[in-house]
Parts: C-alpha cells; structure tokens; sequence
C-alpha cells in the first residue's frame, strides 16, 4: 500500500533534514521497533516503520518541545503523505499540541521511540557496548532507576500499557527489534 512516500524516499527525506548521525540513528531504532509493534497488533509494518523513521524529522530545526513536529508536519503535508502518518508524528509529542494521545498508533510511537533511548543507555554501559548483550530484564531493571538515561520518560514508555502490553513484553519486543538492526545502529 502507499502512503504518499516509500521507505528509501522517507529515509532520503530524513536525511535531508537530520544531520546528526546519532538522531538518523534512534530513528532506525524507532522505525525497528515500529515494525516490530505493526506486527504484533496486525497493523502495516510498512506505515508504522514510516512513522517512526520520520517522528523526528524536525527535531534538529526545532528542538523546543513547544514546536518539534509543526515543521514535520508542514514538511509531510506539502509531499501529501498519508494523514495518519502524520497525525502519530504530531502526536508523539503532545507538547506542541495541548491534546493527549488518545489513538493505539499514537501511544505505540511515543513509547517506542522512548525506549530506544533506555535500550540504547543500557547497551553502553556494558563492556561491550553491544545490544547482543542486552537483556530484557536489564532493560526492565534500568526503567526503576529514575537517574538511569533520565531523558527518556518512564510515563511516556509504560503507554505501552494503555495498548495492552505488558512493560515485560515491550521491553523485549523492542530490544529484539533493535537487535535486529544492531549493525545499522552501530551497537
């Protein structure tokens, strides 16, 4: 099915508007465990993948939590990509919008690109900094230690929830997505 762009056009896409090659990077994670959660609730794998490479599209133009996704928003809108790729993006940061998430799409992208940057934190600290080495339970383990990659919200990462999977099962669905990606992540 198409929604206005393709995978190697999204990526182009973001590439131009991301230089920061660890941002590219979390959104690969995020576009990974996007697939992973399309999969397992019997969504497109290729529509939520597009929404999580491109959630953060303007976040280096607009890092204001007040304004990141306005510019993302435009950006898609004027390339005519499918509204409900576009809504998740805007809605994965309710800040720039005064309205909460109330869609299972929605909930699934906030979450999961929040959890790639706890899964990504606790790969480094292992002495190999591999996500091979990580292990679901360390993830779960580091969700309690409130200091631990402080920047990702624990709130924000149990929405998974709200969409029916435990915080036990999502931890490990994402982690297993990014591990399947290890190479391209550079972890």
């Amino acid at each position: 099915m198409s929604y206005g762009i393709s995978r190697g056009e999204a990526l182009n896409l973001l590439r131009t508007h991301v230089k920061n090659p660890n941002l590219v990077k979390h959104c690969l994670a995020t576009e990974a465990v996007m697939r992973a959660l399309a999969t397992r609730f019997n969504e497109d794998p290729d529509k939520w993948g597009i929404a999580g490479l491109l959630h953060d599209l303007d976040a280096e133009s607009h890092p204001d939590l007040k304004e990141h996704t306005k510019e993302a928003e435009k950006i898609l809108k004027a390339r005519e990509i499918d509204e409900e790729i576009i809504q998740a993006i805007a809605m994965h940061n309710e800040t720039a919008h005064g309205i909460k998430r109330s869609d299972r799409f929605h909930h699934a992208l906030a979450a999961g690109e929040t959890i790639t940057g706890l899964i990504i934190a606790t790969a480094l600290v292992y002495p190999d900094r591999k996500l091979a080495s990580v292990k679901a339970k360390s993830v779960r383990k580091r969700m309690k230690e409130r200091a631990f990659a402080a920047g990702a919200d624990r709130n924000i990462i149990l929405e998974c929830e709200q969409i029916g999977i435990p915080i036990e099962d999502f931890c490990a669905l994402c982690l297993e997505a990014m591990q399947g990606i290890s190479d391209a992540l550079e972890l």
